[in-house]
């Protein structure tokens, strides 16, 4: 579709009454992988950004944010993490901020795309900035859940980075209330998942209220969250759920004293300020949460726009 300049226009549909169009200059990458339509184009204003059936996955200008966001409220809730595991997270970004602690020994990621990732590797280097080089980190190319149900190792952390549940993709039974069920018993004592949910915006609440009400069907302790992310056209939802940590309760200063202490390099989002304050969700989001009733269940998913 032709727009007012002379380029060509993505439209990442938000709903499908509703999108976000990104003036394109060029597709780097493109193909249809054997789970999902894969896109890497250099749009306008966000520079280079990755695309998964049609909806945005993160681009140079402002991953960070979401990056931090998903990566930083879980890490520096726990103690010592020491374990990470990492579902999804082809772009290596998640990967790269949680080798920022310190106390990290091993992380393994599964990713059931391997065209996704190396796509990434290749023409998004300034995403994982070679994390997938360092000697800490094991990367497996199949089904994560297959892999938690049948491992017995334990972790402190497992990060959710996955693409939205759409319909024939390859990401919704990640969404399940017995998914969450293998997770929790895949975490250690002081275990925490994090996982970003799907837009907090009053047209679309659906998904973020319906995984958060799942995710208490589950945990004892869930927080759920949210941050601006530009490319993305509408306020993010992300949620936390611990067996016994909460991340409300350390202030503002040990917040900053962990991330002083326990990261290299500096962050470009997240400080004290930001974990507590992403917490506060306006009155009209925390009731639409609190108000649903729906579990997504294997045998009843959930899929964006329904």
């Amino acid at each position: 579709m032709s727009g007012p300049k002379s380029y060509k226009w993505f439209l990442d549909f938000l709903t499908p009454d509703e999108g976000h169009m990104h003036g394109v200059e060029t597709i780097l990458h493109a193909m249809q992988t054997k789970f999902q339509q894969m896109e890497i184009m250099v749009t306008r204003n966000y520079g280079r950004c990755l695309v998964l059936d049609g909806k945005m996955q993160s681009s140079e200008s402002d991953e960070f944010i979401y990056h931090e966001a998903l990566v930083h409220p879980a890490m520096l809730t726990h103690p010592n993490p020491q374990r990470v595991f990492i579902v999804g997270g082809g772009e290596g970004a998640t990967l790269r901020e949680i080798l920022r602690h310190k106390s990290v020994e091993h992380v393994l990621m599964v990713d059931i795309d391997q065209d996704v990732v190396e796509a990434c590797k290749k023409y998004l280097p300034e995403w994982h900035q070679g994390s997938f080089d360092d000697p800490r980190v094991k990367l497996e190319y199949r089904d994560a859940r297959k892999y938690l149900e049948e491992t017995t190792d334990v972790y402190d952390i497992i990060i959710i980075d996955i693409s939205e549940p759409v319909e024939e993709g390859p990401a919704y039974l990640l969404y399940t209330k017995e998914f969450y069920q293998i997770v929790m018993n895949r975490l250690s004592k002081n275990g925490i998942i994090c996982l970003q949910a799907g837009t907090t915006a009053l047209t679309a609440l659906l998904c973020f209220s319906a995984v958060y009400q799942t995710l208490k069907s589950v945990f004892p302790i869930v927080r759920p969250y949210q941050a601006i992310i530009p490319c993305f056209g509408l306020p993010w939802g992300f949620i936390l759920a611990s067996k016994q940590l909460d991340p409300q309760l350390p202030s503002q200063e040990e917040v900053n004293q962990r991330i002083a202490g326990r990261l290299r390099g500096e962050l470009r989002y997240y400080n004290g300020e930001i974990h507590h304050g992403q917490f506060l969700l306006p009155k009209h989001i925390r009731q639409h949460a609190e108000r649903e009733t729906r579990i997504i269940e294997d045998n009843h998913p959930l899929f964006t726009y329904t």
